[in-house]
């Protein structure tokens, strides 16, 4: 019997969950991207996490980030050197809805006004 998935933290949801060319027809092929995925390009590209920090980060192993992290740019290149719409939905994740300490004041955007817990 397989070990059971871990949830992957994630500190918040894109804003938008679509992305691709403007001339998309509605027959377009899709990528998907799970939000797992989003949130390791997210913590590695835009935060500037190296990987180990990412693996603390999400609550996993950084071997899984790196497969992750992998993934995800895999899917982001095919989106924009084949023009496919890139929609984010998905995967094995928990939503942070607070603030933990291991977050430094990096990457997690969910607040609450005097808290510093993550419930998830």
């Amino acid at each position: 019997m397989p070990r059971p998935r871990k949830w992957r933290k994630v500190c918040c949801l894109p804003d938008s969950d679509r992305f691709g060319p403007l001339n998309a027809s509605v027959n377009t092929d899709h990528i998907i991207m799970t939000v797992e995925e989003y949130e390791a390009i997210r913590l590695i590209d835009l935060e500037g996490f190296t990987q180990e920090e990412c693996a603390g980060q999400m609550n996993i192993a950084r071997t899984t980030v790196q497969g992750i992290y992998s993934e995800a740019r895999k899917k982001l290149a095919e989106s924009i050197v084949n023009g496919k719409v890139l929609r984010i939905e998905g995967g094995n994740y928990k939503l942070c809805e607070g603030r933990l300490p291991s977050c430094k004041g990096r990457g997690c955007h969910r607040q609450r006004s005097g808290e510093d817990l993550c419930r998830w």
